[in-house]
């Protein structure tokens, strides 16, 4: 791996200090969730460590965000500093090895397209991915068949209370299962994570499957609705979106909450949705299936606040 984000060069970005009572509905993809006490958005490494330093001396809790899909915060807000990550990009691609190291904030679509640019091959499932390279590790995202465990090498993090005390952790460490990871069990924040992908591709045709990917996902998902992504992890080997549309659930509303027409594993905001109503609809689907079905779906879904 290249060396650590933290040994990098950095320009200074403009002042990160926290915020006080900043809505976070237009942080998320779903387009709901109620006020941060605090809120920052660092764009460089020093930045972020230094906003841990300040909640750890203030005793707050901390939350974190990238892009905001495969979230689902709570209408009264959270408590603490909420830090959001998405700011934190930059990626470094050696075409002749295939090695990406980037930081958590990088979108996974751009890593994508620059990785089929070079070249690369591996990360062509990922282009319709609404996320963050920290994020991605985090839940091991995955679609179409692919996942990052299976071409992610390392994490690099930090825990809040010790900011300046990195550490890496590999692949086999991270403990990956299905949307799982680690990750999701500690105190620890994602600064940049490498991956070995394939080089000495014909980078016209990679970005040709790459481009395919994205268009496949456009046309069965509600690509162009508030969303965060799937909701449910799908129980192998059924599917989780057909066993809801096979109940007839497509369309079902709570308020402005409403089971997709387009992919019945997606809840769409369809204008003036509350974080409530989402939850409230997600339960009465797992309800349902779990009634017809004897299958308790598990979600996707972080869930803060609540």
């Amino acid at each position: 791996m290249t060396r650590s984000p933290l040994e990098r060069e950095s320009i200074p970005a403009p002042d990160a200090a926290p915020q006080a009572g900043i809505p976070l509905a237009g942080y998320t993809t779903w387009r709901v969730g109620g006020p941060a006490e605090w809120f920052a958005e660092p764009a460089t490494l020093p930045e972020l460590i230094s906003l841990l330093a300040w909640a750890v001396d203030r005793g707050q809790a901390v939350h974190l965000m990238g892009a905001g899909s495969n979230l689902l915060i709570h209408d009264a807000g959270l408590e603490g500093l909420t830090l959001c990550l998405r700011r934190l990009q930059g990626a470094r691609i050696d075409p002749a090895t295939g090695l990406i190291s980037a930081l958590a904030g990088e979108p996974i679509p751009t890593l994508a397209r620059r990785a089929a640019r070079a070249g690369l091959a591996g990360l062509e499932w990922s282009v319709g991915i609404p996320g963050t390279v920290g994020g991605a590790a985090v839940m091991n995202a995955g679609a179409q068949g692919g996942c990052i465990a299976e071409r992610l090498v390392e994490v690099e993090v930090i825990e809040p209370s010790r900011p300046e005390t990195p550490h890496r952790l590999s692949a086999a460490e991270l403990r990956f299962g299905y949307r799982h990871s680690r990750l999701q069990e500690e105190d620890l924040v994602v600064l940049s994570a490498s991956f070995q992908l394939e080089p000495g591709h014909d980078p016209r045709q990679v970005t040709a499957r790459t481009t395919g990917n994205l268009q496949h996902r456009t046309t069965t998902q509600p690509y162009h609705q508030p969303s965060c992504g799937s909701v449910f992890r799908n129980p192998e080997p059924q599917k989780a979106g057909r066993l809801i549309e096979g109940l007839g659930l497509k369309g079902r509303k709570v308020g402005g909450a409403m089971v997709s027409d387009v992919h019945a594993n997606f809840i769409v905001n369809t204008g003036e949705a509350t974080a409530e109503e989402i939850e409230s609809l997600i339960s009465q689907v797992q309800a349902e299936v779990l009634r017809a079905h004897g299958i308790g779906l598990v979600t996707e879904v972080k869930r803060l606040g609540w």
